[in-house]
């Protein structure tokens, strides 16, 4: 395969501007079996026109021909997977120059799951893998597509783990990402976790707070979680997590416009406690109360919030 020069994601005009016409488009990529096309279903469903299974050499003449035909639409997704076989991300990366050539605006959406659950989700399937040929077994089909994305995977705005994600919900968080909120600046996810569940692995801030006092060892808020009154108010209550807000809000909203204006559109921040049930979920969602106070459009989300609960 030919060498190819890094592609950038193009940055975003500023809001604005001269032409309210302006494409914008959505390249969904990232591993077979983690959630492509339900992806697809949800942008559907909120006015994106979507194409599927079209090899990426013709994205280019798909644009250029919808526009000569005054068609294309603002809100455009084009899928660009390892279907292509090895050669797939030389033939990608080409297809990302041509869009670049052309003056559009385009985000990279990489999908992408722990490989015990692409395995599961394959043999629940019974179908193949792409790459699965040759008698290769479908766990060495995925670490080789793996390897093949890796590259791709690095100039991804959003990357999104959809390894603890069921159908509704990777629906609603692309349709909370990408269903026409107007706020400025870019998109925040903040999601609280457990450390003992593991690191999310698609954070790009992780804050361990696990030096506040822990509501789990107060019987009456044990069962709780940090979206109750009562253990959110002995979090957020405590004048070391005031500190803490203090200073870490002011760091957040330093680095924000910074990723911004390097072309990054969407951040995802993640609180870590123990157990992911009441300090990270009481103060994830004080950061994102205030974020949204700031004009960004916030996603809060809870990984493990439900796990470690009364039986």
């Amino acid at each position: 395969m030919n060498a190819q020069k890094p592609i950038a994601p193009i940055q975003a005009k500023k809001a604005g501007g001269d032409n309210p016409n302006t494409e914008k488009i959505l390249i969904i990529t990232g591993m077979s079996g983690a959630g492509k096309s339900r992806t697809i279903g949800a942008l559907e469903d909120i006015g994106y026109y979507c194409v599927d299974n079209l090899p990426p050499a013709m994205f280019g003449q798909l644009i250029e021909n919808r526009r000569l035909a005054q068609r294309l639409p603002a809100k455009i997704a084009l899928v660009a997977d390892i279907r292509g076989g090895a050669d797939s991300l030389g033939q990608i990366l080409s297809a990302l120059a041509d869009i670049k050539k052309m003056g559009i605006q385009y985000q990279i959406i990489f999908l992408e799951a722990d490989d015990a659950v692409l395995v599961r989700r394959y043999k629940e399937t019974r179908r193949p893998h792409p790459l699965a040929t040759g008698g290769r077994s479908i766990l060495d089909a995925i670490r080789e597509e793996r390897r093949i994305l890796s590259e791709l995977r690095g100039y991804a705005d959003i990357v999104i783990d959809t390894t603890d994600l069921i159908n509704q919900s990777l629906t609603r968080h692309i349709t909370e990402l990408f269903g026409g909120n107007t706020a400025s600046g870019p998109s925040v996810s903040v999601t609280s976790f457990g450390f003992k569940y593991g690191l999310p692995i698609d954070a790009d801030l992780v804050i361990d707070v696990r030096f506040i006092a822990n509501p789990y060892y107060i019987p009456e808020l044990k069962p709780l979680t940090g979206l109750d009154d009562r253990v959110r108010d002995f979090v957020l209550e405590d004048n070391l997590s005031k500190e803490f807000l203090r200073h870490y809000l002011r760091l957040v909203r330093f680095l924000l416009p910074h990723y911004f204006n390097e072309g990054k559109k969407h951040i995802s921040i993640a609180v870590g406690c123990t157990g992911g049930r009441h300090r990270s979920v009481a103060l994830a969602e004080a950061v994102g109360k205030h974020l949204k106070a700031d004009g960004y459009a916030v996603n809060i989300a809870h990984r493990d919030m439900d796990r470690g609960g009364k039986k």
